[in-house]
């Protein structure tokens, strides 16, 4: 499986976004949304299961969404309420089942850039 972010760019703080993930097959795979500031370790942002499950970090909980739509092969992450602090690059990874740590996924996307104006 292959997977392949876009959809980052420049947006106002109190902006939105919508970034996307897709898969270059069917995955069952957990897929996960990662962001990383040049220097800082990869964070965990949020995360969704085949079945729909979904996971989210503390600091984005309440405004930003993932879901995914497995006939498309295809995850988002609509981010709402951007602030400045949100600007990071964003990847998106495959792993096991309700995986939410970077350690636990072996499938990563290249990035796709954030960049939030205050």
């Amino acid at each position: 499986v292959q997977l392949q972010a876009s959809g980052g760019g420049l947006v106002q703080a109190g902006g939105s976004l919508r970034l996307s993930c897709i898969a270059s097959e069917r995955t069952y795979y957990t897929v996960g949304w990662f962001r990383q500031a040049p220097g800082k370790e990869r964070m965990f942002v949020a995360a969704i299961r085949w079945t729909g499950i979904t996971y989210y970090a503390d600091s984005v909980k309440g405004r930003f969404t993932i879901s995914r739509d497995n006939a498309k092969n295809m995850v988002y992450l609509q981010m709402s309420s951007l602030k400045p602090e949100d600007t990071d690059i964003y990847y998106c990874a495959a792993g096991p089942a309700g995986a939410t740590m970077e350690t636990q996924y072996n499938i990563w996307g290249q990035g796709t850039l954030v960049t939030v104006s205050s």
